[in-house]
């Protein structure tokens, strides 16, 4: 395959699923910021921060339709950039991964990528709604939830060619050895440094659409950048597009 395609295919396939995934958040997480912003704006007018006045709903309204209508092109963009990545990884591992067809090789490794970069650091670090986080701890949060992202991401890479040197069944090895690393890397990072003060059934409701919202995009990917490869890839063509 051409370079010149591969990157078409990317960008294009990025840019799809990072439409989906937007207009999916659009339609299932925004009803949960509505929620847990109108508490943050009850406590602080409990607190004499804000004054409930016409003048503070008419700026927090045009703030809200900003970000709103922002929503679905942050997911194409956001879309591109993990797209780029997905379709980097593919095109680097696609003769090595399981399946009878490129399809199944960019669902399998989209799911891996989904697994082992978003639901294991998710589970150490999960989506919280604005109720919940102090502004002073918001850079130390991030450091930790990227930190667990590059760990578990490293860690995959570095088993993944550990069990390129193993046979058969004994590829098994490397999965549990990255599965043994990843538990203690999981208990050895610190906590989460904010007490959850919002109401829990509104936490676990916004987290479980936010896995949705997620999920939707590594589905996205996998399906739409398989195809367009499965579709532009010439069948005399046994190589990747970089050799």
């Amino acid at each position: 395959m051409k370079t010149s395609l591969f990157i078409i295919i990317v960008l294009v396939s990025g840019a799809f699923a990072g439409f989906i995934h937007g207009t999916i958040n659009f339609a299932i997480v925004e009803p949960y910021l509505d929620q847990a912003i109108g508490i943050e704006n009850q406590n602080l007018f409990a607190s004499g921060e804000e004054e409930d006045s016409p003048e503070f709903w008419v700026e927090y309204e045009g703030y809200r339709v900003w970000q709103k209508s922002g929503q679905i092109l942050a997911g194409v963009i956001l879309g591109i950039s993990v797209g780029s990545l997905f379709g980097i990884v593919f095109a680097l591992s696609r003769n090595s991964l399981p399946g009878n067809n490129v399809i199944k090789k960019a669902v399998i490794l989209s799911g891996i990528m989904w697994l082992t970069l978003y639901i294991i650091p998710f589970l150490k670090y999960p989506a919280n709604p604005p109720t919940v986080g102090d502004g002073e701890t918001v850079v130390l949060r991030a450091i930790l939830y990227l930190s667990f992202i590059t760990i578990s991401g490293l860690g995959a890479i570095a088993f993944y060619r550990l069990s390129k040197k193993f046979q058969n069944k004994k590829k098994l090895v490397a999965l549990i050895g990255y599965a043994v690393f990843i538990s203690g890397v999981f208990f050895a990072m610190p906590e989460n440094p904010d007490e959850i003060t919002a109401p829990m059934n509104l936490v676990n409701e916004f987290r479980i659409m936010s896995v949705l919202g997620v999920t939707s995009f590594w589905v996205s990917i996998g399906l739409i950048l398989g195809f367009f490869w499965n579709r532009f890839e010439s069948h005399k063509e046994a190589t990747p597009y970089y050799n």
